[in-house]
């Protein structure tokens, strides 16, 4: 029985002992690139879904050196949220570029093609380091810059600061046609996380991928050119839509209108061109052969098409544009209804004339003296 009683004893004192010891504070620790995370129970982490992507790990004993567990980095410091980024600008600046001409000047820097598609050319440039870029990203002697041209107009540049795009831009005018006199602009960005677990990440006006190689610049490249240009195109229906308001305005004040046929026969003329455009030119439901290939890609641009809305957007449009044909369609029975009618008053005069002089005829022949 005492042997008992000393081996409770002596287990509760050690029960005791182990409680104290995980309840004490301990020391704070650090890691850095080259250490391993310790193997306990105690950082033996579970990716719950109830739980947050980020947890802080944070303490005022940390100082300037805090550090943070992501579930889809690790551990690592904590960062600005803009830190890194590779600025991505898309431009729609002309309705036409001349792709081959731009080849030809720029030989030297064209990709090699992956693909068959023909409506776009992707250009690289080297990258001399110079001073910390906007972000807070100083480059290398790795880093390119990137200028992909879309045969519809558009232009998508990576990796290009504000101060350098004109001189991009220029580039690209000196083989447009149909040069808009407004240009039309959209700004994003991409960020890179070679040890991410994931192959790509959405963020606020921006994408986190493991690397940003060449054919992911054509996938982003291919959506933000379309998106640009998709806005130009809504842009010119919107105008339109104005035009044929002004028209209905009147007719409820004044029971008429004034459009002439030609004018209307234009406004047909650019409903319809603006529609093919955006099917043939800009080709918004022709499928990506580098995201066929890969699913990586794949992901990519899918996450690009759903977060510009470009299905929604051009379902918008395509609403829009048939109410331009309903109002087109009206105002074409307007005037020809307008045409028949005086048509109908002309056949009346002509009978009214030749009545006119069949029954002066008859009266001439009726008081004419006998021979």
């Amino acid at each position: 029985m005492g042997k008992w009683r000393g081996g409770v004893s002596l287990l509760f004192h050690h029960i005791t002992f182990s409680s104290k010891s995980l309840l004490a504070p301990n020391p704070p620790f650090f890691f850095s690139p080259s250490s391993s995370i310790p193997k306990s129970r105690f950082f033996s982490f579970r990716a719950f879904s109830a739980l947050p992507s980020r947890i802080s790990i944070d303490t005022g004993e940390f100082g300037s050196g805090s550090l943070y567990f992501d579930r889809n980095y690790g551990f690592g410091p904590k960062e600005d949220e803009d830190s890194g980024k590779i600025p991505v600008k898309a431009y729609f600046l002309s309705t036409s570029i001349n792709l081959k001409s731009i080849q030809a000047e720029n030989l030297s820097n064209v990709v090699p093609a992956t693909s068959r598609s023909s409506n776009y050319i992707a250009l690289r440039y080297y990258d001399i380091p110079s001073q910390t870029t906007g972000f807070g990203l100083k480059r290398n002697l790795n880093c390119f810059r990137y200028v992909v041209v879309f045969q519809y107009g558009s232009a998508v540049l990576f990796n290009i600061e504000d101060d350098e795009v004109e001189s991009y831009l220029d580039m690209v005018r000196r083989h447009a046609s149909g040069l808009l006199p407004e240009m039309r602009k959209d700004d994003y960005a991409v960020k890179e996380k070679p040890l991410m677990r994931e192959d790509m990440l959405g963020g606020a006006d921006y994408i986190v991928l493991k690397t940003l190689d060449t054919d992911g610049v054509r996938i982003i490249g291919s959506v933000l050119g379309q998106s640009i240009a998709l806005d130009y195109f809504v842009s010119q229906i919107d105008g339109m839509l104005e035009e044929f308001a002004d028209i209905n305005r009147r007719m409820e004040k004044t029971g008429t209108f004034t459009m002439d046929k030609k004018k209307l026969l234009q406004l047909v003329g650019k409903a319809n061109s603006n529609l093919a455009d955006v099917i043939l030119k800009v080709g918004l439901f022709e499928r990506s052969e580098i995201a066929w290939r890969d699913a990586k890609y794949a992901q990519i641009y899918e996450y690009l098409r759903e977060e510009y809305e470009v299905t929604q957007r051009f379902g918008n449009l395509d609403f829009k544009l048939k109410f331009v044909e309903h109002n087109i369609h009206f105002l074409q029975e307007a005037l020809q209804n307008r045409k028949s009618d005086f048509l109908e008053w002309c056949i009346i005069g002509l009978l009214t004339i030749e009545n006119a002089i069949s029954l002066y005829e008859i009266i001439r022949d009726t008081t004419a003296p006998p021979l």
